[in-house]
């Protein structure tokens, strides 16, 4: 009883009291804009500076590369919905856009696996460094991370695609996520949550023990270290990078591992507008703030604008 074939569906968007839309804009536009701008700036510097044509910020310009893709997946929607007036989404375009968000995400966690074993190279095995993380093994380990990661992320949008029978077509979120649509479908989501539970085994587990198990050796590596300064020098090294996994994985624990008793669509939007947009405005944030590598090269460019100016 009251199902329905849909073809498109119609977002609601972070909320729907019309007094709120030009305030909610206002942030999620000026969040995006500065999201942008600071990932820009990382990845302006990572290019032109010599000093950081290193394997640990190549990958550094990857996560900003992957946070402005991601930003501008779910952010979008709520700019074009208030800028057309129109918040409907077909049902191709909603699937594509799902499975771009979760591809992206997968693609976050490899890309901090990368840089966390860079830093055990570096740390635990610092005189095989350059050997171990060479420029061409720094490369094929990003095409790595990037291929697949859209290929383990494909099955998920290939199981939704056949979930064509739906309860209503409006959609309590405001992007393309999952978790809304499966509360709507009439159809049987058992092979999902276990097509979830398999992959999560390699899109989250999998990074996650290789991260622990990296930063294990690390810390080890470090109370090695006789001398005090050594151990500070050698720990702030990896400070913005561990600042920045934990940072995402709690966020993803906080949005995704909760009791369904608790599974509020209203919490979640809230969880996930700071996941979208907050997020990869705060890693820029981190590896500038807790990084004298990079503030020394952001320093220089601005020196050099100035001359030239």
């Amino acid at each position: 009883m009251n199902q329905t074939t849909v073809t498109y569906f119609i977002i609601k968007g972070i909320s729907d009291v019309p007094q709120l839309q030009a305030p909610i804009f206002i942030v999620v536009l000026l969040l995006y804009l500065m999201t942008l701008g600071s990932n820009m700036t990382i990845l302006h510097l990572v290019c032109q500076d010599p000093h950081l044509h290193t394997p640990m910020y190549f990958f550094l310009g990857n996560l900003s590369i992957l946070d402005m893709s991601y930003a501008t997946v779910t952010s979008h929607r709520v700019l074009v919905n208030f800028i057309s007036g129109h918040n409907s989404v077909s049902y191709v375009s909603y699937i594509v856009q799902f499975y771009i968000f979760v591809s992206l995400t997968t693609n976050e966690l490899l890309i901090l696996t990368a840089m966390s074993y860079d830093r055990y190279v570096a740390i635990c095995n610092p005189l095989c460094y350059h050997m171990t993380m060479s420029h061409t093994v720094c490369i094929l380990l990003a095409i790595f991370c990037w291929v697949l990661s859209f290929l383990e992320s494909l099955p998920f949008p290939v199981l939704v695609a056949q979930y064509t029978c739906y309860k209503s077509n409006i959609i309590n979120h405001f992007f393309c996520d999952v978790i809304p649509l499966l509360k709507l479908t009439c159809s049987d989501t058992t092979m999902f949550y276990i097509l979830v539970f398999s992959e999560s085994l390699f899109m989250i587990i999998a990074p996650f023990m290789l991260t622990f198990i990296s930063y294990v050796f690390i810390i080890t590596a470090i109370l090695r270290i006789q001398s005090s300064s050594g151990r500070r020098k050698a720990f702030y090294t990896c400070s913005s990078h561990l600042t920045v996994v934990i940072l995402l994985y709690v966020s993803i624990t906080c949005q995704y591992v909760r009791p369904s008793a608790k599974d509020s669509l209203d919490d979640n939007k809230m969880m996930s507008l700071f996941n979208t947009a907050v997020v990869p405005l705060l890693n820029p944030l981190i590896y500038s703030l807790k990084n004298k590598d990079v503030k020394s090269a952001l320093r220089r460019k601005l020196i050099t604008s100035k001359t030239l100016l």
